[in-house]
């Protein structure tokens, strides 16, 4: 047997050993009366942080926290240890003069892992740090299996994912992130609520799965007997609140599509959108830029932030560029000289361009896309706004002022990767449904993630929708550039993971 292969055995061995004097411990409990499983509430008075920043009001006075003991150094008559909350630390001082000979026992016995609460006076140490001199506790709960240990951590990304509770009481820096998230998603709020914003909730399932182009989750309702969708955009119902007079209006909350997952996509993820009455997709673009910029301020307190040894800077106005503009900087072509289809075409050859569909399918609209995907998306570090899309790949969008051929739509790239996505909405029913119908065409063709006719939003733009900007933002990717996240998955509390075959 392999000597790597012995070591492990052992660390199995000795884990296993660990977990049942745990259970052991746990046992005995019970045997005592004094199970902590039956413990319901905690009368906590404090918590961690609380005592810190108010210790000279707290100086000699009592306090209760509770927590997880994350480390004991006690031996013989007393010792130090440290309790974890959701707020930090805060440092225990135990002496058996102060509890007793079988309290001491008893606290010797814990666990790292176990939860409690200590009852104490609070002091300062000789070193300064302020601290609680236990005079009672109680185990509220056993941790019945070890944690990482202290110095190597938990470090397995994949571990870390599965077992996300583990890695929040391991790692500070995990608990940050999400912390972090939290506060984002506050602070995007505030902005729009102080915009006069309404926050609404649409439905999650729906016979269409529209607003998008990706591929759907299927699901079926048995009372019903009818296949329905998970939800792969709010668009279309978030437009039909602005035509019934909800003038602005945004969502919060998750989409799923049924697509690869990488560091940048996960199956499901979270998206605000945002609609505004008689505005245009310029509004939308300094609406986007001056919102970000306030997320990062309240949140971080500066709008540069360093993501992967880049520093991006989010401080308003950001460049602003045509899609054809960029293809011309980046690639070197030059679509306003280019007269048909087939010129397009021949460039895309040239240049080695992959499509979803046969080359000669591609409009010279595609083949724009396809360029600006393969040479200009990567370049876009600092935030960038791309704008004027081909119309044939944006079938909710109103038609450019004085050129048809393109969109008044566009995305915000930051460091090569798109965060977000506007319009100035397309309110003409019939040309929306001509949209929907060549979406049809595109779908025989073999695209499985064109749009779908929605006949209900053809009717609610009939009833009449005001001109409209609309705004689409990736909540995970942006959070991801504030906290220097390099995985989608580091800012998603519970990632979507295959099944783990030994668990």
């Amino acid at each position: 047997m392999a000597n790597d292969e012995k070591d492990m055995n052992k660390l199995e061995e000795d884990f296993n050993q660990l977990i049942r004097e745990r259970r052991q411990k746990f046992f005995n409990l019970q045997d005592d009366g004094k199970d902590p499983f039956d413990v319901y509430k905690v009368e906590r008075t404090h918590t961690s942080n609380e005592i810190k920043e108010n210790y000279d009001l707290l100086e000699g006075k009592t306090a209760t926290v509770a927590g997880r003991l994350m480390s004991k150094r006690v031996h013989g008559k007393a010792g130090f240890s440290d309790l974890h909350d959701r707020y930090g630390k805060i440092q225990l001082y135990i002496k058996i003069d102060d509890v007793g000979e079988e309290k001491l026992k008893e606290y010797k016995s814990f666990d790292i892992g176990d939860i409690l609460s200590i009852t104490g006076t609070v002091f300062k140490t000789k070193t300064g740090e302020v601290s609680l001199h236990i005079t009672d506790f109680e185990l509220t709960a056993k941790s019945l299996k070890p944690l990482p240990e202290k110095w190597h951590g938990l470090k397995d990304p994949d571990l870390r994912y599965r077992q996300r509770y583990v890695d929040l009481i391991m790692n500070q820096d995990v608990r940050d992130t999400f912390m972090k998230r939290t506060a984002i998603i506050k602070a995007i709020r505030e902005y729009l609520d102080n915009k006069d914003y309404l926050e609404v909730e649409t439905p999650i399932l729906s016979t269409i799965a529209g607003g998008a182009a990706a591929r759907p989750f299927i699901t079926h309702h048995n009372t019903l007997d009818l296949d329905m969708y998970l939800r792969i955009a709010t668009e279309l119902y978030l437009k039909r609140l602005i035509v019934g007079g909800f003038e602005r209006v945004y969502e919060i909350g998750k989409n799923f599509r049924n697509e690869g997952m990488d560091v940048r996509h996960n199956p499901e993820f979270t998206v605000i959108e945002l609609y505004q009455a008689f505005a245009d997709y310029n509004d939308m673009m300094e609406l986007t830029e001056n919102m970000v910029a306030f997320v990062c301020e309240k949140v971080l307190g500066t709008t540069k932030v360093t993501y992967e040894d880049t520093e991006i800077d989010f401080t308003p106005p950001w460049r602003r560029l045509t899609m054809v503009d960029a293809v011309k900087e980046y690639a070197g072509v030059d679509f306003n000289s280019i007269k048909d289809d087939e010129e397009a075409r021949a460039i895309a050859k040239e240049k080695h361009v992959a499509f979803k569909k046969e080359l000669k399918d591609c409009s010279k609209g595609d083949i724009l896309i396809g360029l600006f995907e393969e040479f200009c998306e990567d370049k876009l570090m600092q935030p960038t706004f791309i704008c004027d899309y081909p119309v044939e790949n944006s079938p909710l969008t109103k038609k450019k002022r004085g050129n048809e051929a393109f969109t008044e739509r566009f995305e915000g790239f930051v460091y090569g990767r798109e965060v977000c996505n506007a319009y100035s909405e397309l309110n003409d029913p019939i040309v929306q449904k001509d949209r929907f119908m060549q979406q049809l065409k595109e779908r025989e063709l073999g695209d499985d993630e064109a749009y779908m006719m929605d006949d209900d939003f053809i009717n609610a733009l009939e009833i009449g929708m005001p001109p409209t900007g609309g705004l689409g933002i990736g909540i995970d990717r942006l959070i991801m550039f504030l906290t220097n996240a390099s995985s989608i998955r580091d800012v998603l509390l519970f990632p979507t993971m295959k099944p783990n075959q030994q668990q």
